[in-house]
């Protein structure tokens, strides 16, 4: 199991120190009667130390090379379900039991579109616990006008609030990556809107080109004309030259109702 060479297409790092796995109970509340999404068990280091604290593992894996190891690691838990497939192409919403908590380390080419998504197309899980490259988690709960504020921001603020967060050492993974990593975890804090997937084209559309006004990032998107959005900025008190770095969350959230509004009337 140990001379299983890393699959870098999949951003595999394996978690090779039982002291980052402490880490990641505490972090992620672990109870007895917790179901669980995993996303990349890679050799089962974590789903494993999972089993033994839960009540059901779901693991999804991508790397069907991986299935002998982890057969033979998770023969003596009963309770975890290995599916073999694309974590961002399943049907996880469908899964049964439904998992209340997604604690994953997260493969690194995918941690940021596993995260968004999950945000809706995974309405059970109520709280994450996921290992991705520091910069990501820096990104996670970044504020309005700094550098590492973005589109994800604002979505995760907008569904959840920040429980905890652990710098950690390259030398918990083997292969060693050539990047930091850290643990952020976080819970659902209040209900999507409605019109939740409206709300996301905004906010992605505004900093699909983040060096220019949002007006000009919202047309070249194809979310609203110009002059759409000038006129809905006005209305929610914004300037046609604001970007979208400097609007909070809640902004944002009132800059797509004005749209909506303003789309309505034509």
């Amino acid at each position: 199991m140990a001379r299983h060479i890393a699959n870098k297409d999949f951003g595999q790092h394996f978690l090779v120190d039982e002291n980052i796995l402490r880490v990641i109970e505490r972090l992620a509340v672990l109870a007895p009667e917790d179901v669980v999404l995993e996303i990349g068990p890679g050799l089962g280091a974590l789903t494993v130390y999972l089993a033994a604290r839960v009540a059901r593992v779901h693991a999804v894996e991508l790397d069907h090379k991986l299935e002998q190891p982890l057969a033979v690691a998770l023969a003596p838990h009963p309770n975890v379900t290995v599916i073999y497939g694309d974590a961002l192409r399943l049907d996880l919403a469908a899964l049964q039991p439904a998992p209340g908590k997604l604690v994953a380390n997260l493969p690194y080419n995918v941690a940021t579109p596993i995260v968004v998504e999950s945000l809706d197309g995974l309405p059970s899980v109520q709280s994450w616990c996921v290992m991705v490259q520091r910069e990501v988690a820096d990104r996670f709960f970044a504020v309005p006008g700094t550098k590492a504020y973005g589109a994800v921001s604002v979505l995760i603020r907008l569904a959840s609030e920040r429980t905890g967060f652990h710098p950690v050492s390259r030398e918990v993974f083997r292969p060693r990556p050539n990047v930091e990593s850290a643990l952020v975890a976080f819970h659902r804090a209040t209900p999507l809107p409605a019109d939740w997937r409206r709300v996301k084209r905004v906010v992605e559309g505004a900093f699909a080109h983040r060096r220019k006004t949002l007006p000009n990032s919202l047309e070249l998107s194809g979310v609203a004309s110009r002059a759409a959005a000038v006129a809905a900025l006005d209305v929610v008190g914004l300037r046609p030259e604001v970007r979208a770095e400097v609007l909070d969350p809640e902004e944002f959230l009132a800059l797509d109702q004005a749209l909506a509004a303003a789309a309505a009337a034509l």
